[in-house]
């Protein structure tokens, strides 16, 4: 099922190419005859608001695999699947007030800095090494590939045309400008991306509800089909083994959201360049916003073609559906949603995988660099990661049919050790580097052995459980090793003095305004 583009839509997508491209660099440009230094180019001049901050942060987080994705989860599972979203605007709100204040007393620029300041130089290699292998093999091929199949799959569009297309845009509009040109443009991104989703929404429960709008719509939606209103899913669910009842509340969710949204150097990093903490927690309470509204635009267009779409071959066709409900014009505008979905994404792993690099590796063996010279590191760092990933997408990703599912397994296997290591580096003085490295270790090995278990049938296991079980054990794992071998004295340089984890009272109000929606949302749809 392809869309057709119109001109006028067509037009509209080189439009908005032209003006993101033009808008980037423009909020990049320096003074005349001034050189980036390594903190303009990497942290955007530790000077990004709070606007800013919070709209990248999601701009980062939702790609087009992500819209189309979780439209199909909508489709086939219900709003259940929007936990993942509403849970991480809690996740957000907790990094604000207990992680950032002693990131950002630490001037921490990246997290293996704050690995090797917290329990020495070992873990910060180790962790360096594997973050830029998982961005570059992972995240850049994962976003290239399933972002070329939704492109495919709206336009029809050749999928190795696309991926070469996105990964040369993604690249160019950001490669001189760094982490200001992603950020400050991330605004009009998001701004798209969110009209278009709420566009697509409104026109798709309009036209179930006919002459009695789209309440009328998301009522009658509500009406046939209730079970798909489920929050909290049964045992004998179908879907239990992805979304496993009440450990969604309370298990394995809250790993993978801590690890993603507090640990993540593509997400932390536009926090960690903010003017200030009051502002970077403003930010964070804005993005929490914003992910409290993403299942209206990522999942309602799914579950409304329920009713539109009722015989899909593929749940992933249910957001191009519903695309194609769209009249010309609105059809563009929608389509350069989606793309900015995609472009703002991976710019955004670019940008850390080339700031990991040039601060974590190349700073660190090759001494006393010039700013300059780190500034040209990082963006030929850049173009390296992308060139890797267009060239390894298809062979890396190509042969698996739930490409997302196989990202999420993988990651899985890593996510509870590193949650450990932080949580334990940041609240537990006695944690040692030992201690750390055994939660890394420990992790992937717990979970290698319990998936090759589900794999051979002996043992029937939901993700999430797995994540939260495989968490639990590598913690007690890590402060007995610690208790056993503890830290060399001096290794721990993090201040963890003068820290104050007071709030301001906008950040506080907004917080309770969150925890009180998702204790309605809850109670309606449990």
């Amino acid at each position: 099922m392809h869309m057709t583009l119109a001109g006028i839509d067509l037009a509209i997508l080189a439009i908005y190419a032209v003006f993101i491209f033009g808008l980037a660099q423009w909020v990049s440009r320096g003074k005349a005859g001034e050189q980036k230094t390594s903190t303009d180019y990497f942290m955007a001049s530790k000077s990004l608001p709070w606007w800013a901050i919070g709209a990248s942060l999601i701009a980062a987080n939702i790609s087009a695999e992500q819209i189309i994705g979780m439209s199909g989860s909508g489709y086939v599972i219900g709003l259940g699947i929007a936990s993942y979203e509403w849970m991480a605007a809690l996740t957000l709100l907790i990094v604000g007030k207990f992680f950032l204040p002693i990131f950002l007393r630490n001037d921490i620029v990246t997290m293996p800095q704050f690995l090797q300041q917290r329990y020495g130089p070992t873990i910060r290699n180790v962790m360096a090494v594997f973050w830029l292998l998982l961005y570059v093999f992972v995240n850049v091929t994962s976003i290239l590939w399933l972002g070329a199949i939704a492109v495919h799959t709206v336009t029809g569009f050749n999928q190795d045309y696309a991926i070469v297309a996105i990964g040369v845009f993604a690249l160019a509009y950001q490669l001189w400008g760094g982490l200001k040109a992603v950020a400050l443009t991330d605004i009009v991104q998001v701004a798209l991306l969110v009209c278009g989703g709420l566009i697509i929404g409104f026109i798709a429960l309009s036209t179930i509800g006919g002459t009695g709008g789209a309440l009328a719509g998301f009522h009658t939606l509500l009406t046939d089909f209730p079970d798909k209103f489920d929050m909290i899913l049964s045992k004998d669910s179908p879907h239990y083994q992805e979304l496993p009842g009440i450990a969604v509340l309370l298990g394995g969710l809250w790993v993978m959201n801590i690890s993603y949204w507090g640990f993540n150097q593509y997400i932390i990093q536009r926090a960690l360049a903010a003017k200030s903490l009051p502002e970077a927690q403003k930010g964070i309470a804005f993005a929490a916003y914003l992910k409290l509204l993403m299942p209206v635009i990522v999942v309602l267009p799914g579950m409304a073609a329920l009713i539109l779409a009722p015989n899909l071959s593929a749940p992933d066709q249910a957001y191009p559906s519903m695309m194609n409900l769209l009249p010309v014009g609105l059809k563009g505008l929608v389509f350069a949603a989606l793309i900015a979905a995609i472009i703002a994404s991976l710019a955004s792993k670019v940008n850390s995988i080339s700031t990991i690099f040039t601060l974590d590796l190349y700073a660190k063996i090759k001494k006393d660099v010039p700013e300059h010279q780190l500034v040209t590191v990082g963006r030929i760092a850049a173009v390296v990661a992308v060139v890797i990933g267009i060239l390894t997408a298809r062979p890396l990703l190509g042969g698996f049919d739930q490409a997302f599912q196989f990202i999420q397994e993988f990651t899985g296997f890593f996510t509870p050790g590193i949650v450990v290591i932080f949580m334990l580096g940041l609240f537990w003085k006695r944690a040692s580097e030992a201690g750390a490295l055994t939660a890394a270790i420990g992790s992937v090995v717990l979970s290698a052995i319990f998936w090759w278990l589900q794999e051979t049938g002996q043992f029937i296991f939901p993700f999430m459980n797995r994540v939260g079980v495989v968490f639990v054990v590598s913690l007690v794992a890590a402060v007995i090793v610690s208790l056993l071998v503890p830290a060399k004295p001096g290794a721990m340089k993090i201040k963890l003095d003068q820290i104050s984890y007071k709030t301001s009272l906008g950040f506080n109000l907004a917080a309770v305004g969150v925890v009180a929606f998702l204790i309605l949302v809850y109670s309606i749809w449990w």
